[in-house]
Order: C-alpha cells, then sequence, then structure tokens
C-alpha cells in the first residue's frame, strides 16, 4: 500500500460519504466499467461541471477495485453487491490512484509538480516489487512494462481532476504538451493498463486529429446519455432525501419547491434534470438554501468568459436573467482553449463550468444559484455600459413602485427605452419582459421574482414573492399597445392574486398588502405609462 498504488485514501474518503445521512448511492456505475477490464475500448474521460459528484464516484471506484483496504464492509449494501461479478472485482485488482489537483509544497513550476506524481509511482512501484530486478532510473511507463512482463499484473488508473493542471500559473502551450505526451506515454496502447478512468471540468484538449489522449471515450453532460445519471441528484433522489430532511429536523424550514428553484436547472443528454449535489447537500445540512456553489469572487468568475467580447453577450444576458434562453451553438472542446472570443465559443465554456444550461439548442441561466452570480455581475461591471447603467437604477425602480411614484417608473422605464441596444426595440412582450426584468433586479434581494407564473384562471408575467419581513407582495402585468388600466383588470380579473395565499400561507412574510403594477409601452409614441393599484 502506498500514496499512489493501492492508496488507502480512496476508501478512507468514499466511507465518509456512504456514513453520511444525505448519501446517494451510485454505485452500479462500477458495474459499467466491469466489461471494459482488459479491453481495447477501455480508457474513460468523464466530464462534468465542478461539485457535481466526480471526485465521490473517483474515490468509489478506487476503494472498490483496489488490494489496499478491504472495502467489503462499504459496498456489501449497495445496489453494486448485486451485480454477479461484484466478489470476481471486488479488491481484485491493482489501483493507481491519481488526484492531479494535489500539489507539492511551494510549487512554482511544472517540472515540481509532475515529478511529485512520477517520482510518487515510481517509489511505490520499487516498493512494492522490491524482490524484482527494476531500472529505476527508467521511464515511469516502462517501469510498469517491466513488471507487468515479470509478472503478468495489470493496472487500473483512476486519475481525479485530470485538467487541474491548465488551471495553475505556471501553465502555457508548451506545458500542456508536456502533461499531454505525460498521459500518453503512460496510458496510450500500454498492456499493462487494465483500465483507465478519468475525470474532469474540461474535455480532452482537440489540438489535432491525432489528439494524444485520442484512445478515451469522452463523455460529458450535454452529448452523452452513458454515465449522465451518475453525477449529480436526480428528481426522485432529491425526493429521498428531503424526506430524511423532513424525519431528521426538528423545525424544517426549506420547502421541497425551494430545492427545485435553487439548484435544479440543468439536465443530462437523455432529458433528465440534475440538481448540483452538493449544494442540495449543505442547504439540507443547514437548514438554509443558499449560494454553496462557489464561495468567493461569483461575478469576477462570470466575468472571466465574457472579458473578450462584452459586447456580443450583453443583449443576451439581459434575456437570460429574465429566464429566456437563447440559441448558441455549443462545442465542449472550445472550453479549453486560452481565450474566448466568439459568442459560440463563450457559452460553450460557460456551459461547461456549469454556469448556464443547454437544452434545445439553447443556453440558460439554470436556477436561482447562479441567477445571483449574475446579478452580481450587472450590479458590478461598469463595462457592460447599458446593462450595468439599467441594473444600478433597479434600486430606484423598486422603491418607485412601494412608493406608487409612477412617473419615476415611467422615467427609468424611458431611460431604458433611449439605450442603443436592439433588445430595446420591443418587437415582443419577451423583449420588454426582459427589460422590465432588468430594471427590477435589485427586487431579487427582497423578493423571489417568478416570470410567467400560474396564477388564479391565467399566466401572469410577474410575480413578487417577499422574502424578507416586511415587504408588500407585487404582481406585475405588462401590455403593449394596451394600458396599465387594461393590464390591472386583468390582473383582478384573471384572480392572479390567489397566488399568493397559496405559496404564503405557510410562512408569511409579507405586509399583507398587494400591489397590482401595470405597465404599457406605445410604439406610436414610445411612450411607457405605469399605474400601481393596492388589490
Amino acid at each position: 500500500m502506498g500514496v499512489f498504488l493501492n492508496s488507502s485514501a480512496p476508501y478512507e474518503n468514499y466511507k465518509e460519504i456512504a456514513s453520511d445521512m444525505y448519501f446517494v448511492d451510485k454505485s452500479p456505475i462500477i458495474g459499467e466499467l466491469f466489461p471494459a477490464l482488459g479491453k481495447r475500448e477501455r480508457h474513460f474521460c468523464i466530464t462534468r461541471p465542478r461539485r457535481f459528484g466526480k471526485s465521490v464516484m473517483a474515490d468509489m471506484i478506487g476503494a472498490f477495485f483496489s488490494r489496499g483496504v478491504d472495502s467489503g464492509n462499504l459496498f456489501d449494501n449497495l445496489a453494486i453487491a448485486e451485480n454477479k461479478e461484484y466478489k470476481s472485482h471486488l479488491n481484485r485488482h491493482h489501483v493507481i490512484f491519481m488526484d492531479c489537483s494535489r500539489m507539492p509544497e511551494r510549487c512554482r513550476d511544472y517540472h515540481s509538480y509532475i515529478t511529485r506524481i512520477s517520482d510518487g509511482i515510481r517509489g511505490d512501484l520499487l516498493q512494492a516489487y522490491s524482490d524484482l530486478e527494476i531500472d529505476k532510473e527508467k521511464a515511469l511507463w516502462d517501469i510498469f512494462l517491466d513488471i507487468f512482463l515479470k509478472t503478468k499484473d495489470k493496472f487500473i488508473f483512476v486519475i481525479d481532476e485530470w485538467d487541474a493542471v491548465f488551471h495553475m500559473s505556471f501553465i502555457s502551450e508548451d506545458i500542456s504538451k508536456s502533461y499531454l505526451a505525460f498521459l500518453k506515454n503512460l496510458l496510450k496502447d500500454q498492456a499493462y493498463v487494465e483500465l483507465a478512468y478519468m475525470t474532469g471540468v474540461l474535455p480532452i484538449a482537440k489540438y489535432s486529429s491525432g489528439s494524444e489522449l485520442n484512445m478515451f471515450r469522452e463523455y460529458d453532460m450535454v452529448s452523452k446519455k452513458k454515465f449522465s445519471e451518475y453525477f449529480g441528484f436526480l428528481d426522485h433522489e432529491v425526493d429521498q432525501l428531503f424526506q430524511i430532511y423532513r424525519e431528521q429536523t426538528k423545525h424544517p424550514g426549506i420547502t421541497r419547491e425551494e430545492l427545485r428553484m435553487w439548484y435544479d436547472g440543468y439536465y443530462t443528454a437523455k432529458g433528465e434534470k440534475i440538481y448540483n449535489p452538493r449544494s442540495v447537500v449543505c442547504a439540507l445540512q443547514d437548514d438554509e438554501p443558499g449560494n454553496y456553489w462557489t464561495s468567493s469572487g461569483p461575478y469576477d468568475e462570470i466575468f472571466y468568459y465574457i472579458r473578450n467580447n462584452v459586447e456580443s453577450v450583453r443583449d443576451d444576458l439581459v434575456l437570460m436573467i429574465s429566464g429566456e434562453g437563447v440559441g448558441a451553438r455549443i462545442r465542449n472542446y472550445a472550453a479549453a482553449a486560452r481565450n474566448l472570443h466568439t459568442r459560440d465559443e463563450i457559452y460553450s465554456a460557460m456551459v461547461v463550468y456549469g454556469f448556464l444550461t443547454y437544452r434545445y439548442g439553447k443556453v440558460f441561466v439554470p436556477n436561482r444559484e447562479i441567477m445571483g452570480q449574475f446579478q452580481e455581475l450587472l450590479m458590478e461591471k461598469q463595462s457592460l455600459g447599458y446593462v450595468y447603467r439599467l441594473a444600478k437604477e433597479s434600486e430606484r425602480m423598486l422603491k418607485a413602485t412601494l412608493a406608487g411614484e409612477v412617473e419615476t417608473m415611467a422615467e427609468i422605464l424611458k431611460m431604458a427605452h433611449d439605450t442603443e441596444a436592439p433588445i430595446l426595440s420591443y418587437n415582443s412582450e419577451i423583449e420588454l419582459s426582459a427589460v422590465v426584468n432588468l430594471v427590477y433586479l435589485a427586487a431579487r434581494d427582497w423578493y423571489r421574482v417568478e416570470r410567467e407564473d400560474k396564477a388564479g384562471e391565467g399566466y401572469v408575467d410577474f410575480i413578487f414573492y417577499p422574502e424578507r419581513q416586511g415587504m408588500d407582495g407585487i404582481i406585475l402585468e405588462l401590455k403593449i399597445n394596451g394600458t396599465p388600466d387594461e393590464a390591472i383588470r386583468q390582473i383582478k380579473k384573471k384572480n392572479y392574486a390567489l397566488r399568493f395565499l397559496g405559496k404564503l400561507a405557510e410562512r408569511p412574510k409579507y405586509t399583507g398588502k398587494i400591489l397590482a403594477v401595470g405597465i404599457s409601452y406605445k410604439r406610436k409614441t414610445k411612450e411607457h405609462f405605469c399605474k400601481v393599484e393596492v388589490l
């Protein structure tokens, strides 16, 4: 047992996960690897956004196959134990486990980074096979081959976060090629490789048609159906966790609907809805929904992807924060580019990293957790131009609405229309909705804002559900070439106010007052009109 060879670390890591109250059994993925052992097609690369369970799966696979620790106490009660080949593979293989995000102390260059891995594996092999005459000066892959020729021992390689090096400060094009060459020499066409299972965020960089790692079969979230159910939580799995939460929490404060709104919104290639697993578990453990996906600098992180071409995505951002999708051609390999310039490259990267979700040819902001990061971006980055200016006006718009200051509301909307953005041509109510959503952006700090919500006898454009004490409820209806009075009459006629009774009865946070807000735009005169009425 060593640091890399048959390490006990994957077992210890997975044991912690499996003992958690909110554990989800994903062990059947192991059975899907059995047929590949020792076969030609035995190299797998699974790519997913961060926090989607890649490392948990890697630890599980390492703990299952490795001879280092008897892990039957973990797996005997899991679904994989029902597989007829379970006993024949449990702890029967030599496993090389590489966590490529680990770095040597005070690592400042690639040589130090890769030497830790290569020398560490070499040392483990020399110790485990000390009875063999092995030349320690040989290349690592030659040592493996020497061991195989003398013993017929094969090795399963589990490589977690294979792409971590591409995020390190010392990375360059030459270093990227050296790293890919290292993996190629270690894994490609090598008789000692029984299976290679690799995970990361980035797909394998496609430098040429003869890529160094073209022996890997890549499985991403957007286009590949295989393995899709093992990364992220499916609807029925969240249902089960929520039931545990209800039974084990003294005064549960989270609803099942809140889990959906905060963490759902991603889709597998099969069309199944999936949730960010880490965020779901953290929310249930803390008894409070919130942003668990990233801990610092969220809007700067998003800005990293759009900074080279703000103008091409600025109008799309307005649509996306209002809940609309925008058309895009997603190419996963584009995420590996050092600099992103085209609109499709930008969106491809943001899908790969989990900032956007992709379905039916369009990209969307997936859920409230990520929407909060986009909101911060719009409120902080002046380079977004009119989007930033209107977002900053959103605090004034909310105050004017609550105070019934319709002239101020119309003034802000006129200012929005007077910008140069083509989206403000109001060719449809979708565009008007997008702009209204933008000028109410600050309301998200106080309200849960929902669009086209089923309410009463029809669908309402916006409902603002208070999430802090002492706030009025708001129902907002839009009309192009109509009047605010018509909008408010529709709110009354369709009984949209009934929606508040249904959703706020359990935990009322508002004053009891509901404001009906009508906003209209006249195409001929290019004027906005507003009206606020207490229901």
